[in-house]
């Protein structure tokens, strides 16, 4: 075999906005449970003390925003550095453009504090700082700035007190990671002192190949758990996942988190943000007052406008479906799916273990996560490597450490 093949180029690994439209998800294991979602929090055994305080997390992506959720009631944005244009400075992510929702929600996801809604649907970091450092565009991320990227982050390590990379990206193609200058960047990072976090990637359209970063030996790389949104069903899964052996003949991933049914921010001010509002809005209005509501809001949602003057229960019908459709669980969040937002999970999980111990090595971060890993009884070893990660039971045995 061939050290490079090439399959698909550089991606970001999770869904994408509805702006794009792109045909709509299909969930791998059908609808989730009929109750509420429950958060994040709630579906992984954690242990609420720690919050990834004193804890900084540096993220590569294609675009960034800086939400509420990381700059209220206090900035938590140490950095924000564009490499490809070689900017930098908070007020290049206050404007919101269709580029940044995808680091935005990674982001947030790992280190939120769940401001705009009142901390219902923070991260189990949201006490982390975080460095956001941009790679790409959201529909080209290249193979040799993700590595630029990482080595940006090493150069910066004991500057910005970093100590987590998550990289929800992949390279262009596939490589010995004893030749792929991004697995060369991760290992050095890694012997940096730094603990570095990978998507394991999606295999959507049948593409089953692990790519660097993922396939770099010494990172965590992160696959994707269904849980169906509650854990308590006991209808646990995996999650389209790329899995390996890589060309290498490395297992990986490590170990899963929740993958689909993750809440994350939308966006403010686009076209998606004001169709969340708006729908948000109507769920919540009297049946008597929709055809008011809907006549003073026009243009927003144009399947809506044409049943504005029906009966209240064909436009709840269509609110429903929309609601349903657009994953909406308020007009600032919704639920999104891919490994992508797996790997910012369990960054948070390591935030809370530095917290914990910051002694800890990435080496002794690694080795904790898969030691109290579990594994899924009707899930290949394959697809899973060493199971779901229990939070709790990792900072329990970071404690332990000291």
């Amino acid at each position: 075999m061939s050290d490079i093949t090439k399959p698909a180029g550089a991606v970001v690994y999770g869904e994408r906005p509805l702006l794009e439209q792109e045909p709509p998800t299909i969930w791998p294991q059908g609808e989730p449970a009929l109750e509420e979602i429950l958060p994040i929090a709630q579906r992984l055994a954690v242990n609420p003390h720690y919050q990834g305080r004193g804890v900084t997390a540096a993220f590569l992506d294609s675009g960034f925003f800086a939400h509420p959720d990381l700059m209220e009631p206090r900035c938590r944005i140490r950095r924000y550095y564009d490499l490809v244009n070689d900017k930098e400075g908070l007020d290049l992510i206050r404007k919101p453009d269709n580029s940044m929702w995808h680091g935005m929600m990674t982001s947030t996801v790992a280190a939120g504090n769940g401001f705009l809604s009142d901390g219902k649907y923070k991260s189990l970091a949201p006490e982390m700082d975080v460095v956001l450092v941009k790679v790409g565009h959201l529909s080209r991320v290249k193979h040799d700035d993700i590595a630029r990227g990482i080595r940006w982050v090493i150069a910066h390590k004991d500057e910005l007190g970093i100590r987590v990379l998550n990289i929800s990206a992949g390279g262009d193609y596939e490589a010995s990671y004893l030749v792929d200058p991004i697995c060369q960047a991760a290992e050095d990072a890694v012997r940096a002192g730094i603990t570095v976090v990978c998507a394991v990637g999606n295999a959507a359209h049948g593409r089953n190949h692990v790519i660097a970063p993922a396939s770099t030996p010494a990172v965590i790389t992160v696959g994707g758990l269904d849980d169906r949104g509650d854990p308590r069903l006991g209808r646990m899964g995996t999650y389209w996942s790329c899995f390996g052996p890589t060309i290498d003949g490395l297992q990986k991933p490590e170990v899963m988190a929740p993958a689909i049914w993750v809440v994350a921010p939308i966006l403010p001010d686009t076209p998606t943000a004001q169709e969340a509002e708006l729908l948000t809005l109507l769920d919540g209005t009297p049946d008597k007052e929709l055809g008011r509501v809907l006549s003073e809001r026009v243009g927003i949602i144009r399947e809506l406008d044409s049943v504005k003057n029906d009966e209240p229960y064909l436009i709840r019908q269509l609110i429903g479906s929309k609601l349903r459709d657009q994953k909406v669980v308020s007009g600032a969040y919704k639920h999104v799916d891919g490994t992508s937002f797996a790997a910012p999970i369990v960054t948070s999980i390591v935030g809370q273990m530095l917290e914990a111990n910051p002694r800890l090595t990435p080496t002794d971060v690694k080795r904790i996560l898969i030691a109290t890993g579990r594994r899924l009884p009707s899930v290949a070893v394959e697809r899973q490597g060493w199971g779901v990660v229990q939070p709790a039971a990792a900072i329990t045995e970071a404690e332990r450490r000291r």
